[in-house]
């Protein structure tokens, strides 16, 4: 292994997708796998297996389709998990099994209650350990790359973390990820501890060391980077930092922040990092919210400069100003504009570049829709393509479908809305009124459907300026155990918000 490299572990489509409210079906997740192995990450950590059907299907799916990455999926230190990551892994080129169990005392006497794994906390140490044991070797059974978690290590006993690294290493371990599960640790005390580590565990080179930290108090990216510093060759990340609670280390930042310092840090990644916004991009609306326009490396605001000072500067040498070149995240300063008249290659082309591989009949579908929005507008954005694929191309099967909606209203009475629903083979219609034309919209429709989720997240964003910009609007439904996002994209904002919900349910009635 390259000294002066560290390798650049993803789990977007993990540990990401943990966000609250957040869920990806298995097409969704093979689509976004195949731009993370553009992105070049070296490790994709593509699910956890046993969680879900979906999830097994999901691992299986990239397994099975992308080359490049090493392919990880989660377990706990159980022997049914771990044979249900081998299972989804069988087709993996290069396979990893990412096993661990809780090694801080807040995680051995939370989780391990019961007398039965040992009536003191030094008992329940000695049963986890063993148990940590067992797992890393029942998982060298089916293959070689075998990664141990040591969760909640920012707040673990360090000697009896240097015990449990040690045993698990001479089980078979590849690599130990030290994670700081609840952003607790700071940079300074986190270095000290991979340098405590280097020094304490006596077989410590025979592994790798991964850090994998969180952003609770906002310092999952200086921690990472901390490690780095201290020696540590794997860092563990997210596109745009998303992941549980407050997120995990954003993958663009401390990808840029090895790139742009190499005096300091003298490391590098193997990203391509011209891939990074596109990526950013891709997650956004795939998990559908938007990232803020202040967002290091990869936001709206990232490269733009409205104070007078700072853009006679930058006109002058952008180096005073600019400490990276929009150039190298991904942001071109040539782009092919889009309009009716660029025909199927040119939307083809920039759907790629975008990150889209569609089936010839999917374009056709695309196409016709673009046609009908190019027509309206000047030139298609790159936000409006995003756009118009997520209201296209479903990838779960249309039970309920929009045929007609009216909506009346105004200051002066209650919204109303008359909505026609095409369910299967047999249509529906109901009015209602509401609370507003959304409410009136929604009510109607839980009212022919029979379904009434709890709607928890509703957001609307237009994709392009102008009177007949492309209105995007994503909604996160929650079913009994069940959260999903929907999308929907028109001119008319009901007519998007409409889509959204029926989007929503039909995710729901397929998972449940």
């Amino acid at each position: 292994m390259d000294i002066n490299k560290v390798l650049i572990f993803d789990t977007t489509l993990r540990d990401g997708e943990q966000s609250a409210g957040f869920r990806l079906g298995a097409v969704e997740k093979l689509e976004m796998a195949r731009q993370l192995a553009l992105l070049n990450v070296d490790i994709i950590e593509a699910g956890y297996p046993i969680s879900s059907p979906e999830d097994f299907k999901a691992v299986a799916l990239i397994s099975e389709n992308i080359e490049g990455p090493i392919i990880a999926a989660l377990s706990r230190a159980v022997t049914v998990d771990i044979d249900e990551c081998a299972k989804a892994l069988v087709k993996a080129k290069k396979p990893r099994i990412h096993t661990g169990a809780g090694v801080s005392e807040a995680h051995i006497l939370g989780k391990f209650k019961d007398e039965k794994y040992g009536k003191t906390l030094e008992a329940k140490k000695e049963y986890l350990l063993q148990m940590a044991v067992n797992a890393v070797k029942h998982a060298k059974k089916y293959v070689d790359d075998v990664q141990f978690y040591a969760e909640d290590a920012g707040r673990a006993d360090w000697n009896y973390l240097f015990q449990v690294l040690e045993d698990v290493i001479n089980a078979g371990a590849t690599t130990v990820n030290i994670p700081d599960t609840t952003g607790y640790a700071v940079p300074e005390q986190y270095g000290d501890l991979i340098a405590a580590i280097k020094k304490n565990v006596p077989n410590i080179n025979k592994a790798v060391i991964s850090v994998h930290c969180h952003d609770d108090l906002g310092m999952a990216v200086s921690n990472s980077l901390a490690w780095v510093r201290n020696g540590a060759k794997q860092v563990e990340c997210t596109i745009n930092g998303i992941g549980e609670r407050a997120g995990n280390a954003a993958l663009e930042e401390v990808v840029m922040g090895l790139r742009t310092r190499p005096d300091y840090y003298g490391i590098t990644t193997g990203i391509n990092s011209r891939e990074l916004v596109k990526t950013s991009q891709m997650v956004a609306k795939k998990f559908g919210f938007t990232v803020p326009v202040n967002k290091a490396v990869v936001g709206a605001n990232a490269f733009a400069h409205s104070s007078g000072i700072h853009v006679d500067g930058v006109l002058k040498d952008r180096v005073t100003y600019e400490i990276m070149r929009p150039e190298d995240v991904g942001i071109k300063t040539n782009i092919i504009m889009l309009t009716a008249r660029s025909g199927r290659h040119a939307l083809q082309h920039r759907l790629e570049e975008l990150g889209y591989h569609k089936t010839q009949e999917e374009i056709e579908q695309i196409y016709s829709r673009f046609l009908s929005e190019a027509d309206k507008v000047q030139t298609v954005t790159d936000e409006m393509l995003h756009a118009i694929v997520n209201d296209e191309i479903r990838n779960v099967p249309e039970r309920y479908s929009l045929e007609f909606l009216e909506v009346n209203g105004g200051t002066s009475k209650p919204a109303k809305a008359t909505i026609k629903i095409k369910i299967g083979n047999v249509e529906g219609q109901e009015a209602s009124a509401g609370d507003g034309p959304i409410d009136a919209i929604y009510t109607a429709i839980n009212k022919i459907t029979g379904l009434s989720p709890k709607l928890i997240d509703y957001n609307i964003r237009t994709t392009s300026a102008g009177g007949q910009a492309l209105g995007e609007v994503s909604v996160k439904l929650m079913g009994k155990d069940v959260t999903v996002t929907g999308f929907g994209a028109s001119t008319d904002i009901t007519v998007a918000s409409a889509k959204a919900y029926l989007d929503g349910l039909n995710k729901l009635i397929q998972k449940n």
